[in-house]
């Protein structure tokens, strides 16, 4: 594993909710990054207890992310070191009320 693998692998191991993103929670600079952002908002989620990666800031993590998890695009979405997806999957999980299951935020 290279360095840059075991420096993301250290980060989601280290997070209960780690998203790879363009900016961060306050502040996305995309529009995928900032519906990540929405939807862990409408999970119950408080942006300030999500652990954020600013992809834009560090090009061998923005490269790297993509291997670790196998997954082309950013943002990435970790809930206790595993890897859920992309704003895509996220917006599907929310519909159907998986990921408030995973985020461990159902009433």
């Amino acid at each position: 594993m290279s360095d840059t693998q075991q420096r993301i692998d250290a980060l989601v191991k280290s997070s209960e909710i780690l998203l790879f993103m363009k900016g961060n929670a306050s502040f996305p600079m995309c529009g995928f990054s900032g519906r990540a952002i929405q939807i862990l908002k409408a999970c119950g989620v408080d942006p300030k207890s999500v652990v954020t990666v600013n992809v834009l800031e560090d090009e061998e993590i923005r490269q790297g992310i993509k291997e670790y998890s196998n997954w082309p695009t950013i943002p990435q979405l970790y809930v206790k070191g595993e890897f859920i997806g992309g704003s895509d999957i996220m917006m599907e999980m929310y519909e159907s009320g998986e990921l408030k299951q995973v985020l461990g935020t159902e009433a």
